[in-house]
């Protein structure tokens, strides 16, 4: 089994905390299901904001998924001028016998623009991707 990386990146319209957590939640419940990660082989998990983005963790999207026991960390990216503004960034390190050239990296919303090359995902159901994401919570919490 190898420790692979698995990133992916979203954008949010507002920098507010339930924005965050929503787009948060639908790139990681992507990353997983695109991928088959079993949340229990997820050895961390490294998010990441641009500067303007400050009115929550991005990590707690991952508590709220039931992902208790996966170490979690977040910061800010550099401050690059012309860069893509109000951008959530996740690279998730996972146990898998995948080799990395089997991995799916995630880019939603306009950080399609960061990695045009890796962006090409079939058509998303946001509502069918919430049901799952509801589910998730509801596991957790309970």
């Amino acid at each position: 089994m190898w420790c692979r990386g698995v990133r992916g990146a979203t954008t949010v319209k507002t920098n507010s905390r339930e924005e965050i957590l929503s787009s948060t939640r639908q790139l990681l419940a992507l990353m997983v299901r695109r991928n088959e990660i079993d949340p229990k082989d997820v050895a961390s998990a490294i998010f990441t904001t641009t500067p303007d983005i400050d009115a929550e963790f991005p990590a707690l999207a991952a508590r709220q998924l039931g992902w208790l026991d996966v170490p979690l960390m977040c910061g800010h990216e550099m401050t690059v001028s012309g860069s893509l503004p109000l951008c959530i960034r996740v690279l998730l390190h996972w146990n898998t016998e995948k080799s990395q050239s089997d991995l799916q990296h995630i880019y939603v919303h306009d950080a399609v623009r960061l990695r045009p090359d890796l962006s090409k995902l079939p058509a998303v159901d946001w509502e069918e991707l919430e049901g799952w994401i509801s589910e998730q919570m509801g596991v957790a919490g309970q």
